[in-house]
């Protein structure tokens, strides 16, 4: 696929939240009573979830505009099948200690590289027989899982540890966590509030170093709706503040993480304007910045993109919860971002780069939904377009991204985007 460089101005709207959904129909699985979630997510991740919660002997019926689950009504199978969610991955397995037989939680591609040997310690402790393949998947786990006292090393990823916040409310005893190092604690606050919807009940102190669960608690089945996703609407809001201007509505205020990506667009000088659940931004005159990514990771590529197009040096910390993604994706965006002519480098911790005009050429995504993304909202404002390999891999967080992309486009910025082949 080649996107050309153009103008683009238009209106959207925001993607549902994939990690929002994830965690509703996990929640759903184990509930009694049937949850119905309306403005779902369909990417690849969302759909690893709902058959994962089928899987776990859940009733699901998708429909085009809801997805209705009933817990409880078919055989446990032996097998979870995440796919390439990392999240589904970690989350579920402490919820498939639950049951009372082994159940393998596995994956595909990149997936079955990605660390989860954070997960055995913690839990053995509470009474699981859990093996890994060295620290990798696939993941087995035998319960069911009681309660207890337990620490988890939040350092790597805050996924196990929501997934096991989600599960401990269903043990038979009480629990106490001792958290350490924690990363992303909004995708941990993001956890808390679907737990406390569903109707069970969990503290985690300010600090989120201590959580105290209750056991034989009960989720109850009801309705919920998905908010719009930042992360996915993180790269149009670039794309507005860079080529134009876009406005995405259904993206109301959030805990998400990703949410921060508006300080990061004020800071860099493009115009903001809310109203409602509509988000409007256009360009401005743009500046080198700082940011730190540490607890928004995802927001890496995109900020990449938006720097290439700020005038001085723009430094972005937090390259260290890179190395665990869909690839390697601080190295990625230096080398593919490099291809288009940028100047990247990491330094330590931090990413640096310099404001320059981009030339364009071919660069590859390698498998990685958000360098896919990030690389075609940089080819907006490049000299010469930019080809893009194996981007179909977006379906993964935000299957609309490239009619979304033409969307936002006029009649000339159309022709000029030239957005040649349809996303599969």
């Amino acid at each position: 696929m080649k996107i050309m460089p153009g103008n683009i101005k238009g209106e959207i709207t925001a993607p549902p939240s994939k990690s929002m959904m994830q965690r509703a129909v996990a929640i759903a699985a184990l509930a009694n009573g049937t949850t119905e979630i309306t403005n779902p997510s369909f990417c690849d991740d969302s759909l690893a979830s709902i058959e994962i919660a089928r899987a776990l002997g859940a009733e699901v019926d998708v429909h085009q505009d809801m997805v209705k689950i009933s817990s409880g009504v078919n055989e446990v199978k032996s097998v979870l099948n995440c796919n390439e969610s990392g999240l589904c991955m970690r989350m579920f397995s402490p919820i498939a200690a639950l049951f009372d037989k082994q159940l393998t939680i596995t994956g595909t591609g990149s997936l079955l590289s990605r660390p989860v040997g954070m997960i055995e310690e913690p839990l053995k402790r509470l009474g699981v027989d859990v093996k890994t393949n060295n620290g990798v998947p696939p993941v087995k786990v035998t319960g069911p899982m009681h309660g207890g006292q337990i620490t988890v090393d939040g350092g790597v990823s805050s996924q196990f540890l929501s997934g096991l916040l989600i599960a401990l409310p269903l043990c038979k005893e009480d629990s106490e966590v001792d958290i350490l190092d924690l990363k992303s604690k909004d995708y941990v606050s993001m956890t808390e509030s679907m737990i406390l919807l569903f109707g069970a009940n969990i503290w985690i102190d300010d600090e989120m170093k201590k959580a105290s669960v209750s056991g034989n608690q009960q989720y109850i089945g009801k309705k919920y709706r998905v908010e719009g996703d930042w992360s996915g609407a993180a790269f149009m809001l670039v794309a507005g503040a860079i080529a134009g201007e876009v406005n995405i509505n259904q993206l109301e205020s959030s805990i998400q993480p990703d949410q921060m990506i508006k300080s990061a667009l004020v800071d860099a000088g493009a115009e903001l304007e809310f109203n409602n659940n509509e988000v409007f931004v256009s360009r401005g005159e743009l500046r080198a910045f700082e940011f730190d990514a540490t607890n928004s990771p995802d927001l890496f590529p995109p900020l990449v993109a938006l720097a290439c197009n700020c005038k001085g040096k723009t430094i972005i910390h937090g390259v260290s919860r890179l190395a665990h993604k869909e690839s390697n994706r601080a190295q990625v965006l230096v080398n593919e971002f490099t291809r288009m002519g940028a100047e990247i480098r990491i330094d330590g911790d931090r990413m640096e780069i310099m404001g320059k005009p981009l030339k364009g050429g071919t660069v590859d995504s390698n498998g990685d939904h958000r360098i896919a993304m990030a690389c075609a909202i940089a080819a907006l404002r490049s000299e010469l377009g930019v080809e893009i390999r194996h981007p179909e891999c977006v379906s993964k967080s935000y299957p609309k991204f490239f009619q979304d992309l033409k969307r936002i486009s006029n009649e000339e910025g159309l022709r000029d985007l030239g957005l040649s082949g349809e996303q599969k």
